[in-house]
């Protein structure tokens, strides 16, 4: 089934699919003409649970949840401040969108944890274990294929590692799947919110149970090529390398890529990533930016010697178009995709004039998500990838 459009009176967009989500999405700056749109269609769908995506350019965070309070104050929510958005309409910036989940067809618990920089895994740990609890009393479903979780987490905490990881260890056989909480690359502040809390240096974990068939999956493209970095001088806390190969960073790696160092900056950190290898397979460990004293400010955990390789991207489009067929394979169709899509990747598509093509296959596969600084996939932390939860048709009734 095709998802239905409507446009209301309150310039905000509604797109309606098979298995009952809704999402609403907008560019309007009026928190409470959102929050009543939000509150109109959630009263319609019977949504027990809504996940929410914004711009910060669009909503200050307290506002957002104030305007919420007042015109949907029952529905339960939690989300995050974005580095761009994928709505109905494909790849978008300066927008929010509501994801509204049926109580027919999902049930939603969620929590948020603070102080994530020194919160240890066992309080991580505990609070998965209440949100199991409290989900298996709801619903009496324990995973099996039933339930995946979802994570939020502050992308300028230098804690998703650690937090993932403690995520994952306690979650058993239940799929995680997030994105890290952006800023429109100011790198400055993230925003979590859960149910009117706004904070930064926080998760959010989603623990979500549904009868609509799903699977998680993750692409990216890039190949590892010869050419090696190692580590030798770093602030791990940090995630800054101050030195590859025993000399400057950023001079090295400019010329390792074939650019200048002072034309080092976002574009060129998306189309020259770096990878490292962790059992047999490669992951990005993104570059954030460059520091006037030559040091490389990561997206992802480093160390003294790491040995990172240079990649060489391949296809994205032709990449990505191959791994949603997959998926639509094996699930037997997609109905919708929730989606995390690196806002490295979305700079790189720009950069290689691939952008509106990429937005068309998002739109094409009913994809919608927020740009981030950061994915998470089960136990790892990524970047410069694109994951995310594909559902497919509702099954039919035995």
């Amino acid at each position: 089934m095709a998802p239905s459009w409507r446009n209301n009176k309150l310039a905000c967009s509604r797109t309606s699919y098979a298995c009952g989500v809704t999402v609403l999405s907008t560019d309007t700056s009026d928190a409470d003409d959102f929050a009543r749109s939000v509150a109109e269609a959630a009263t319609t769908v019977d949504a027990g649970f809504a996940l929410l995506f914004f711009s910060q350019e669009l909503f200050d965070a307290q506002s957002l949840a104030s305007a919420w309070r007042r015109h949907a104050g029952n529905l339960s929510y939690a989300g995050c401040s974005t580095a761009g958005e994928i709505t109905p309409g494909g790849l978008e910036e300066g927008q929010a969108l509501a994801i509204l989940l049926p109580a027919a067809n999902f049930s939603a618990v969620g929590t948020m944890v603070r102080d994530i920089t020194s919160s240890g895994m066992e309080t991580i740990a505990n609070e998965v274990e209440q949100l199991k609890l409290r989900l298996y009393g709801r619903t009496g479903k324990r995973g099996g294929g039933e339930v995946f979780a979802l994570c939020f987490i502050d992308g300028l905490s230098y804690s998703e590692e650690s937090v993932t990881s403690a995520i994952h260890w306690s979650l058993d056989d239940i799929p995680l799947i997030g994105g890290s909480a952006g800023d429109d690359l100011h790198f400055e502040t993230t925003t979590l919110i859960s149910d009117g809390v706004v904070a930064s240096d926080s998760a959010i974990i989603v623990l979500i149970a549904t009868d609509i068939p799903f699977q998680v999956f993750k692409t990216e493209n890039f190949v590892p090529t010869g050419d090696k970095l190692v580590v030798t001088a770093s602030d791990p806390d940090r995630r800054i390398v101050h030195e590859f190969n025993a000399s400057t960073a950023a001079e090295v790696y400019a010329s390792a890529v074939g650019v200048a160092p002072d034309q080092l900056g976002p574009l060129s950190f998306a189309s020259h990533p770096v990878v490292v290898r962790v059992g047999g397979e490669y992951y990005c460990r993104s570059i954030q930016k460059v520091h006037p004293d030559g040091s490389l400010s990561f997206f992802c955990a480093i160390d003294d010697g790491l040995v990172l390789s240079i990649a060489q991207p391949t296809g994205m489009v032709e990449s990505t178009r191959e791994a949603l067929a997959g998926v639509s394979e094996r699930l037997g169709g997609i109905d919708m995709i929730l989606g995390f899509d690196c806002v490295l990747r979305r700079l790189d598509a720009r950069n290689r004039q691939v952008a509106r093509d990429i937005s068309e296959l998002y739109r094409e596969n009913n994809v919608v998500g927020f740009g981030t600084y950061g994915e998470q996939y089960r136990s790892m932390h990524l970047n410069q990838t694109f994951t995310g939860i594909a559902f497919g048709h509702r099954l039919a009734a035995e």
